[in-house]
């Protein structure tokens, strides 16, 4: 659990009704993408749900009924932080901001190239066209999300395209236990069972990550794993 003079507030509101929780900001964007391993001990700071944080005034039960049709702290505090504000500091912010751009900037160098030329774009020539396209990042949005969004708004200031690569991939008996990881890390277009226990797939990814995707395979299979490019 997050100490109090590390939290901020997360607020949403209903009508004239607000109601309020103190969460850690690391968590928030955990919460937001809808990750529902995340337990909420490791968000809030507090376990209660107020009217008004900074002066303690904890909302009624009548009222959290009448909104959320609940009084579960943790499946308000769930709705709070997915569809309200967080009140993050202008430093938290800054180094939030400046910490996903990073990321997001990392991302499409990787992912994307110049149609022109079949070159990728450099991450200092993104940078450049993301200032010319004044680009918002949204702290609190996943890096996938606010890809798609840059890579919209790029479109209007320089060539750029992602392409995608498929890649069929079967996965041995001993190691399907880790299925789970590579569904949750990359886009299955199709998958399937076989009668030995093994699982085929085909993959969707940016051709900039296949290399990527076939080394986290590689890794999770002890090197047992096939795979062919299909695209």
């Amino acid at each position: 659990m997050v100490s109090l003079d590390k939290a901020v507030i997360a607020r949403y509101k209903h009508g004239k009704k607000r109601f309020e929780v103190f969460v850690d900001p690391e968590k928030v964007e955990l919460v937001r993408s809808g990750r529902s391993e995340v337990e909420m001990d490791e968000v809030l700071a507090v376990e209660e749900i107020f009217e008004e944080a900074s002066r303690g005034e904890k909302a009624t039960e009548r009222d959290l009924k009448e909104v959320f049709s609940t009084t579960d702290v943790n499946e308000i505090a769930r709705r709070i932080i997915r569809e309200g504000e967080v009140q993050l500091t202008t430093e938290q912010r800054r180094k939030k901001v400046e910490e996903k751009r990073k990321m997001v900037i990392d991302r499409i160098a990787r992912i994307s190239i110049n149609p022109q030329t079949g070159a990728p774009h450099p991450p200092s020539r993104i940078e450049i066209a993301m200032n010319e396209a004044k680009v918002h990042i949204d702290p609190f949005k996943s890096v996938d999300a606010m890809v798609t969004e840059v890579v919209k708004a790029l479109r209007a200031v320089i060539p750029i395209k992602v392409e995608e690569s498929e890649i069929a991939v079967k996965i041995p008996p001993a190691y399907t236990g880790r299925v789970y990881e590579l569904k949750k890390k990359y886009h299955v277009v199709r998958e399937e069972w076989q009668g030995d226990g093994s699982f085929i797939a085909l993959i969707q990814v940016p051709a900039g990550m296949k290399d990527e995707l076939l080394s986290f395979l590689s890794a999770i299979t002890r090197g047992e794993v096939e795979t062919r490019i299909v695209k």
